[in-house]
């Protein structure tokens, strides 16, 4: 018998970013407090197929697969989770075509980046399940997804956003040259392109003349049908991570620092390699009003994509008019040991396993808070 809450790590996932996600599982897996919570990884593979734990096991670093090997054994039936509340979530599908629900959760993790993982969708079966889980909800997760839908509803609750403009795929392949002068004329050189519906700057770009703009539009449209398109500025990059439900609380902020001038564009090497060319610093250096500033704009983003859980908002600071613009929230930000979100807590006094503790809390009352909801007359 154990009183250990037990806790589903989901990740991997049909996404660009299903290596960041694999990492990102490994810091939240060895953070976990092993004396308060029962941990059970399910992985999605590449084509999303959802595999066993022991398979899901496989995936991750030696030293992390050890901590839990033993405890999910042999457990080697593929599992998936249905919308039927009955089933407790987790169902087991047997080779033989039958299922059964051999480990009901507590609470689910998900720690998915990208498309089908914090755009909506995973968020949309749990909550036909049933089930309660760490993060922002369906709306939060769909509108923070999509950089379009989010600068729409920054802007109108009044947070100031750089200048930007967006295309369809459809609208790039059939008059490329109409939209590329529409692009040259509302947004003008240097932009950054990008798919409007992925993270870790995955199919990200920055364009400086026409022929780079036409290679960047191509190359972010193979990776989603919208893209975005954002005036390049020159300002310090700043993030700041933000915790809580209805009454969230902002970290103190940390900042990207470029030591090499081949650094200069935070691509998804610089993110994720110890490159050398980029530091990120926590707390950034910032005057206190400055970062009373910050924190109080990434609340009201949080806020304005009714965000629950756990969120990193993203802004520039421009070098010539000092003008605070807010860029970009990610409802599920990377959690791997280079990733500022766990940087920035600890920065403020809170160890990651801290985190965990909380969001499981923050994931725990927002479902209860949501079953009190009538379902019917």
């Amino acid at each position: 018998m154990t009183n250990k809450i037990r806790i589903g790590v989901i990740f991997g996932g049909r996404s660009g970013e299903h290596e960041v996600s694999v990492r990102s599982a490994r810091s939240v897996i060895d953070a976990i407090d092993a004396g308060k919570y029962e941990i059970i990884p399910v992985a999605i593979a590449k084509d999303g197929h959802w595999l066993s734990p022991a398979e899901s096991v496989a995936l991750l670093p030696a030293e992390t697969a050890r901590q839990i090997s033993r405890k999910v054994g042999g457990r080697s039936e593929s599992l998936t989770i249905v919308g039927d509340p009955s089933r407790e979530g987790l169902v087991s599908l047997r080779a033989d075509g039958g299922s059964s629900s051999p480990l009901p959760f507590d609470v689910i993790f998900p720690v998915l980046h990208g498309t089908y993982g914090e755009d909506g969708t995973i968020q949309g079966l749990l909550e036909m399940a049933g089930v309660p889980y760490v993060g922002c909800g369906v709306l939060a997760s769909a509108t923070g997804m999509d950089k379009v839908a989010m600068k729409a509803l920054f802007e109108h609750a009044g947070l100031p956003v750089c200048r930007y403009t967006w295309l369809l795929r459809s609208e790039w392949e059939g008059a490329r040259e109409r939209t590329a002068r529409r692009v040259a004329r509302e947004i003008g050189y240097p932009c950054f392109v990008k798919p409007a519906n992925l993270g870790s700057s995955v199919g990200v770009s920055r364009a400086t003349d026409r022929n780079s703009l036409e290679a960047a539009i191509d190359l972010a449209a193979r990776f989603d049908r919208k893209v975005i398109i954002e005036e390049g500025l020159d300002a310090r990059e700043i993030e700041c991570a933000v915790m809580g439900n209805e009454e969230p609380a902002a970290s103190l902020p940390g900042e990207y620092v470029v030591h090499d001038e081949r650094g200069a564009f935070l691509d998804y090497t610089e993110k994720y390699s110890d490159t050398g060319h980029v530091e990120f610093v926590t707390p950034a250096p910032l005057t206190k009003a400055l970062t009373r500033r910050i924190q109080s704009i990434a609340v009201e983003a949080f806020k304005a994509l009714d965000c629950a859980g756990l969120a990193r908002v993203d802004f520039f600071l421009r070098r010539d008019t000092k003008e605070l613009l807010l860029n970009e929230l990610n409802t599920c930000p990377g959690l791997t040991d280079v990733s500022g979100y766990p940087k920035m807590w600890e920065a403020t006094g809170f160890d990651f396993s801290q985190v965990i503790d909380r969001l499981v809390e923050l994931a725990l009352a927002r479902h209860r808070d949501k079953s009190r909801n009538e379902t019917s007359i």
